[in-house]
């Protein structure tokens, strides 16, 4: 559980990458900056940690790109204190960014073997989420609703509807929306029946995958 000089500075240096790209919320930045997102990703990759690449983890899933989840954080415009719904806890990476904003943080994996590994991993580095649950994203979290704030870190076929409604008015919901490439969509949430979309480009996801049991 190392976290040198050497590492602190390729952060720095990631954080000027990013940047670079656009993201311009210094919370989020603050964030990754200080996360060991090596600590995350399996030994043999961490000469590539802190590059803006996505990398294979447990269970064909992978640890999503910086850029990624600094876009979605930013997106989520969350302030300190607010209740957001993860679907798709994957490595934590994205769970520890939320947990770092100051936000309440539910988090549902569908893959059992990720769901055990970072449930015991992340009190390690400190990082509390409220509820790690593992389970199926697609139904969302009914008994916790409403949330200010979810955030889906998977490609999703289509938009579940569970999603929408267990939004508080005012809230977001960042979604990457479509099959081999999804184009990334936000639904702000302006009264109990209205949605305004948002869409903003194309990314590239792992499969939100639909509880098959």
């Amino acid at each position: 559980m190392k976290d040198s000089f050497k590492h602190q500075g390729l952060r720095q240096q990631l954080v000027n990458v990013l940047k670079n790209k656009g993201i311009k919320d210094l919370a989020v930045l603050k964030a990754i900056g200080k996360i060991p997102r090596h600590l995350f990703m399996d030994s043999s990759f961490l000469d590539h940690a802190y590059q803006d690449k996505a990398f294979p983890i447990a269970a064909d899933q992978t640890i999503s790109q910086p850029y990624t989840v600094a876009f979605q954080s930013e997106l989520l415009q969350i302030k300190p204190g607010d209740k957001i719904l993860e679907i798709g806890t994957g490595s934590g990476y994205q769970t520890a960014v939320l947990c770092e904003l100051g936000a309440k943080v539910w988090s549902i994996e569908r893959q059992n073997e990720l769901f055990k590994r970072t449930n015991k991993f992340l009190p390690k580095l400190g990082y509390r989420p409220k509820k790690l649950i593992f389970g199926d994203g697609y139904i969302g979290l009914k008994d916790e609703a409403p949330f200010d704030g979810i955030i889906v870190t998977a490609g999703a076929p289509f938009v579940p509807k569970p999603l929408l409604s267990q939004l508080k008015v005012g809230g977001r919901l960042v979604i990457p929306v479509g099959d081999d490439i999804q184009v990334m969509t936000m639904y702000h949430r302006k009264g109990p029946k209205e949605f305004e979309q948002e869409e903003f480009g194309e990314f590239r996801f792992v499969p939100l995958l639909e509880d098959k049991n």
